[in-house]
């Protein structure tokens, strides 16, 4: 049964201008999906493709204006049950600064806790362990702003995991991120979903970042161009080309070598079945 579940999923933006109410033309259109519980997701496109506005409607930042979005059978448009969404799904956003609210880290990842009305001693429990799941315990009682981008953006997942959700959505969580940073968040989240079993859906633009996933949904024009696991949808590299979408650069050199006469039972995904399947067509 599935976690999370899209049923023909429509949003359109409303802008006012001189009192007069204006629809943009819909920037999802009739998405439909389901997330199973514990699984890895990626949600890929390029800009305006619809990703970050389809990440938003998970935890009911946004709501649908056709069609409907489940969370663990849960409506989103029910507005009696809107918390109980968010405290199963929890958002990290692209920059971490703006989800920082403290000037100790254990404050700011008590922060959301102590607003759910969680007791104290259980609270430091709750920040304790979130703090060890990401690898930042030893910092805990330093400045959040003295941090690197990494180690700020796993802050913000650690707020996020002393609400005790079960699933966390990333949103472009690398993109302002140097790559020792990015490193960092992904393997960080990539541990919360092996060893805890934590829900992770990451929107991202980076392909390598999608290699570990379950299975990766490419989004383009507010639709669903095609799903599967990170193979399924890599070997589509001609597909992907002509909606102007990447694919690993691991991917992308064999896909070039194969256009130039080089034999590969199935192109690879990332650097170690790179190297393995040149030295196999070409020693």
């Amino acid at each position: 049964m599935d976690y999370i579940k899209a049923e023909n999923l429509t949003f359109s933006y409303e802008t006012q201008e001189d009192e007069q109410l204006n629809i943009v033309p819909d920037v999802l259109k009739g998405v439909s999906f389901g997330v199973k519980k514990g699984e890895f997701l990626a949600v890929i496109g390029h800009n305006g493709s619809g990703k970050s506005t389809l990440s938003k409607h998970f935890n009911a930042i946004l709501l649908p204006t056709g069609g409907r979005m489940l969370v663990d059978g849960i409506d989103t448009l029910d507005e009696e049950h809107i918390y109980d969404v968010r405290r199963r799904v929890g958002l990290v956003l692209q920059n971490p600064d703006n989800q920082l609210v403290a000037s100790i880290i254990e404050e700011d990842v008590a922060f959301g806790p102590e607003n759910l009305g969680v007791e104290p001693h259980r609270i430091r429990e709750l920040v304790d362990n979130a703090l060890k799941a990401v690898d930042m315990y030893e910092y805990r009682h330093n400045s959040p702003h003295k941090l690197s981008g990494g180690q700020k953006q796993r802050i913000a997942i650690a707020g996020i995991l002393a609400m005790e959700p079960d699933c966390i959505v990333l949103d472009e969580p690398t993109s302002m991120l140097d790559p020792k940073g990015r490193e960092e968040v992904i393997s960080a989240v990539t541990k919360l979903n092996k060893e805890q079993g934590i829900t992770v859906i990451i929107i991202t633009h980076n392909m390598e970042e999608t290699i570990g996933c379950d299975r990766v949904i490419v989004m383009d024009g507010g639709k669903i161009l095609t799903e599967g696991t990170p193979r399924e949808v890599f070997s589509q590299v001609e597909l992907l080309k002509r909606h102007r979408l990447d694919v690993p650069q691991a991917t992308k050199l064999c896909a070039r070598l194969r256009d130039f006469g080089v034999g590969f039972d199935e192109l690879p995904i990332d650097t170690e079945e790179c190297i393995k399947a040149l030295k196999e067509v070409l020693l």
